[in-house]
């Protein structure tokens, strides 16, 4: 009988011990988002900015998003890249169209493949190369400004010693499922990377929405230490030149994107493992972070359900409950911030959903990614 005790209170134990690791990630990274304020600034400032956009074969997004981009409220100097990669469709003219009206859009046709180089890292490195201006803004041509101020919000949080501006990429708002189902994981996945860089941990930004200065790209050799892995471009190169000191986050309204979500779940299957097969060359410590915050969370229905079965309910549930508490109050917060409240009501699903999630995608950190940037 004694044995069968020990084991009912270890196992309560390590239920505890589980939700106690998650209580710490909630306290001291994902509250920073939920309770952000921006430092107030003495004066209103303006840097000239490059943007820079990538796009294969992408007429269409380009037709339907890129004026979102040249009729931003920016009166300081600036100027629009749009590297157009190869296209084989009606991109090329397209752009020819727009620059009769927009002086500012400069486009830069490849007609050849970076050699040894996978993914977009080959045209975005040569917009980065002609782009005029130290700060270079990088979007994505399926992607459309949320505002006309989206272009002074992000450049206006760079200071003395900023050199990388993270901002939030959101997906459109959609009938479907599916179309929450993006929107939830993109949410999380932007609650782990702004509370790490907030709490002096950054380790990723997503290309939809991001910003760095000329000089700190050419200082570390822009993508040369990368450029044999497909993806990347937004995430590894953050992973590996941002700092406490030098990163900065933006969480306004006004200085978000927004993106065409994918149609099928063939495809955000697809997006999804390119993404997270990243993950195995970000920094030891970052791994480590992100995997346990993983692992415990992966631990804690399966946990919680034997604890209920085997050992006191009524206990059980004070843990239990109080996880819930806390990280209910910072996905509300945090929803309302990012534009995402619509999202809440599911909240209970959400939680049990990504224990489902991790399960989908864990294969993905150890497969080897596939070379396209599309």
């Amino acid at each position: 009988m004694s044995i069968d005790i020990t084991w009912q209170l270890v196992l309560f134990a390590v239920f505890v011990f589980v939700i106690l690791i998650q209580l710490f990630y909630y306290v001291f990274f994902f509250r920073r988002v939920a309770k952000y304020q921006p430092q107030e600034k003495e004066h209103n400032q303006q840097h000239p900015v490059s943007v820079v956009i990538c796009a294969r074969d992408e007429d269409e997004n380009l037709a339907r998003h890129l004026p979102g981009v040249l009729v931003q409220r920016y009166p300081t100097t600036h100027e629009v890249i749009v590297v157009n990669d190869n296209s084989v469709d009606d991109s090329k003219y397209l752009l020819a169209e727009l620059q009769k009206t927009f002086r500012h859009l400069q486009v830069i046709d490849l007609e050849q493949e970076g050699k040894l180089i996978a993914g977009k890292k080959f045209p975005l490195s040569i917009g980065i190369k002609e782009a005029k201006h130290e700060v270079v803004l990088l979007t994505d041509a399926d992607c459309v400004p949320a505002t006309e101020d989206w272009m002074y919000s992000m450049q206006h949080a760079f200071s003395d010693g900023v050199e990388i501006v993270l901002g939030y990429g959101a997906y459109k708002r959609l009938p479907g499922f599916l179309n929450k189902v993006i929107r939830f994981e993109t949410f999380h996945t932007a609650l782990q990377y702004f509370g790490y860089a907030l709490a002096g941990k950054p380790y990723m930004g997503v290309g939809r929405n991001l910003a760095y200065r000329k000089s700190l790209f050419f200082k570390n050799k822009g993508f040369s230490s990368i450029n044999h892995i497909p993806s990347g471009d937004d995430d590894l190169f953050i992973n590996k030149v941002a700092t406490k000191h030098n990163t900065a986050v933006v969480l306004d309204p006004e200085s978000f994107t927004v993106s065409q979500p994918k149609q099928t779940w063939k495809d955000w299957k697809r997006q999804k493992n390119r993404h997270y097969s990243t993950g195995k060359f970000y920094k030891k410590s970052h791994q480590f972070l992100l995997a346990l915050y993983t692992a415990t969370l992966f631990l804690v229905y399966p946990l919680f359900i034997a604890s209920m079965i085997f050992f006191d309910w009524r206990w059980t549930l004070i843990p239990f409950v109080i996880r819930l508490i806390v990280v209910a109050i910072n996905w509300k917060k945090t929803m309302k911030r990012l534009g995402e409240e619509d999202l809440f009501p599911l909240f209970l699903f959400w939680d049990i959903w990504l224990f489902f999630y991790y399960i989908l995608f864990a294969p993905a950190v150890w497969r080897k990614p596939k070379k396209t940037w599309q």
